[in-house]
């Protein structure tokens, strides 16, 4: 457990006012326990996905109600994602700890300078996608969710916004596959590992708040200069992550 429930609470905050809003906010849960709060990452992995279930919740009922999720899709998503998650937890809980930093490491900073690079795809086009398209989307999306603990919008929102998808339609899709793969690779944990109940309590509560808000400010404010912020943050932890392991291995 980390020293004090404030830091477990800011960093819930924030994560989901991230993901509410623009959908990677998840990244900077997992390094912010393992680094700032010392806790092992296998156990923050598992804490992040069990708090990322009432995220899920929270997301997927704001977007509905403003008409953000394409169903058929999301439905095409979450097959691809709920095996593939249940697989992500076992790979999880059986591989050693600096592969799984340097995961979270390249996937960090990967994203960041993806989102930084890409332009506005809301360009009012209707975008469809076929199932031969979506259920591996969903499964690179759910394994590597589970491994890394970073919640399902961080690997499907860069994903919708390369193939065009509208940006809102895009963070709408990642709320509704976050859950299915969140409570999956929660039940998984359970069976392979042994997860810090309290600590998950605790994440979900503030990531629901967080996810909250931010959702709700994804329908009401301009997120372009919003996204350059995050994704510039996201790059350096991604690098910081990548240089630690790099002077360990090295010292």
């Amino acid at each position: 457990m980390p020293d004090g429930v404030l830091l477990v609470a800011i960093l819930g905050l924030i994560s989901g006012l991230s993901i509410g809003c623009i959908g990677i906010g998840g990244v900077i849960l997992v390094p912010g326990l393992f680094y700032l709060g010392g806790i092992p990452i296998q156990t923050a992995i598992a804490a992040a996905m069990m708090g990322y279930v009432l995220t899920g919740v929270v997301g997927t009922v704001v977007y509905a109600r403003n008409k953000s999720i394409n169903w058929p899709m999301a439905g095409w998503l979450c097959a691809g994602a709920m095996p593939a998650a249940v697989a992500g937890a076992w790979l999880s809980n059986n591989m050693p700890g600096t592969v799984l930093e340097f995961f979270i490491g390249i996937l960090t900073a990967g994203s960041g300078l993806h989102t930084l690079l890409s332009g506005s795809s809301e360009d009012g086009q209707k975008v469809e996608l076929t199932k031969g398209r979506l259920v591996p989307i969903g499964g690179i999306t759910g394994v590597l969710s589970a491994i890394t603990g970073t919640g399902g919008p961080l690997v499907l929102v860069p994903l919708m916004l390369w193939l065009r998808v509208p940006v809102l339609t895009a963070i709408g899709l990642s709320q509704a596959v976050q859950l299915p793969i969140a409570t999956l690779a929660t039940a998984g944990n359970f069976a392979f590992g042994a997860p810090n109940i309290v600590l998950g309590a605790m994440l979900g509560i503030a990531l629901a708040i967080g996810s909250y808000g931010g959702a709700k400010l994804a329908h009401s404010l301009p997120k372009e200069g919003l996204k350059k912020i995050v994704a510039s943050v996201l790059i350096l932890v991604g690098l910081v992550i990548i240089a630690r392991i790099g002077y360990r291995l090295l010292a």
